[in-house]
């Protein structure tokens, strides 16, 4: 029989219990809260302001009016206006650019002979591609038509003004120019399945999220059980403990951070273009930063339950404003700041570039550096932090 009084105080003693855990009662209250912004603002939104590059390299009407219909658009954020095509690829090389939007050097020019507009794309964003090359093949075929009317109707004055004029001629000349305008593609890294361009991203978040949450057990776990204040008893300094846990886990998660690489090749015959060695040292930059952040909260989590509440509200959200199943740019501006200020970005747009684009590490220097960085503060946080009296 259940005794209702007694119902009551358990009831109670749960959340007196919330109340001597703060994180706990914080999680609880604002951990659902980010997750439904997440949700309803950070997955899958509209592609807008697409950073690209325009090259003009004639001056005229037509010119000036695409150039006007471009910057209008949404989708696109036009970055600048250049007249050497050469330089705007350089610019989709390094990744200043998403895309450059060639213009001929004949694209003012009266004549029937078909223009061609060069889309020049860094298409190892696949999500980001899928959303310029139809945009702008729209975008050329309607200039296009309205060109072709335009000379439909010049034609047509002529025709009414001469009579005399060759009337196949004049059709012929008009559909010389029905195609006016042709939009080439060049997508610098092939055709990119979506497949391709999330496997970098979910190796990243697979190491981070084992990495923070193998800290709870390894540390907050064996403060719940006793077994590190039992190895405090032995003369075995903090760091010693702290370096002895992060040697541990780390050869662990890099066990299973190859593990996942293969799967990945053999599975979906995903191809490394930079290669294992290096895609597998970024493993490790991501793998010593996770943990550190693991170490870095571990340091005064009491228990697992604890140091789990306190995690989470971290790890969650990065890893829906952090690039992986979706770009930055599909999120509300403030959800693209805090991006660059997780982790987790700079690592996913490591191992996108060494992965998929062929890159090697000395082109990835400014992500790993931050990793570095963000590793040598969450290690230094976590000793200065590091509770011996357990």
């Amino acid at each position: 029989m259940v005794e209702t009084k007694k119902l009551l105080w358990m009831v109670k003693k749960e959340w007196i219990s919330l109340k001597r855990h703060p994180s706990r009662l914080f999680a609880i209250i604002v951990f659902p809260i980010i997750m439904i912004l997440l949700f309803g603002y950070g997955m899958g939104g509209d592609l807008e302001n697409l950073s690209i590059v325009v090259v003009a390299q004639d001056d005229g009407a037509l010119t000036n009016n695409t150039l006007d219909i471009i910057k209008s658009m949404d989708i696109y954020h036009v970055m600048d206006i250049i007249d050497d095509p050469d330089d705007a690829k350089k610019m989709v090389d390094k990744g200043e650019v998403k895309a450059a939007i060639i213009l001929p050097s004949n694209y003012d020019s009266n004549t029937n002979n078909q223009k061609a507009v060069t889309l020049y794309i860094d298409s190892s964003d696949q999500m980001a591609t899928q959303t310029l090359v139809p945009t702008t093949e729209a975008l050329f075929n309607e200039i296009s038509a309205k060109q072709s009317a335009a000379l439909t109707t010049s034609y047509s004055k002529v025709v009414t003004e001469n009579a005399t004029t060759n009337k196949d001629m004049i059709t012929s000349s008009i559909d010389n120019v029905k195609s006016a305008i042709a939009l080439q593609v060049n997508k610098i890294y092939g055709d990119i399945k979506y497949i391709d361009f999330l496997v970098p991203a979910v190796l990243a978040m697979t190491i981070m999220m084992s990495c923070m949450m193998g800290m709870g057990a390894s540390i907050s776990g064996e403060r719940e059980t006793g077994e590190l204040a039992r190895l405090f008893m032995t003369p075995t300094s903090v760091a010693t403990v702290i370096g002895g846990k992060i040697l541990g886990k780390l050869s662990v998660e890099l066990i299973r951070a190859l593990i996942l690489l293969f799967a990945a090749i053999f599975l979906f015959g995903i191809i490394v273009k930079g290669g294992i060695p290096q895609t597998f040292v970024l493993l490790i930059f991501g793998a010593l930063c996770f943990v550190g952040f693991g170490i870095m909260i571990s340091a005064t989590a009491k228990t697992q339950e604890d140091y789990a509440q306190m995690v989470m509200p971290f790890s969650m959200p990065m890893m829906f404003i952090s690039g992986v199943f979706y770009p930055v740019e599909t999120m509300p501006w403030i959800f693209q700041k805090l991006a660059y200020i997780c982790p987790l970005t700079y690592l996913n747009d490591a191992m996108r570039a060494v992965m998929i684009q062929g890159r090697g590490l000395g082109d990835v220097w400014f992500d790993i550096l931050v990793l570095v960085g963000f590793t040598l503060l969450f290690f230094i946080l976590g000793v200065i932090r590091f509770d011996r009296d357990v």
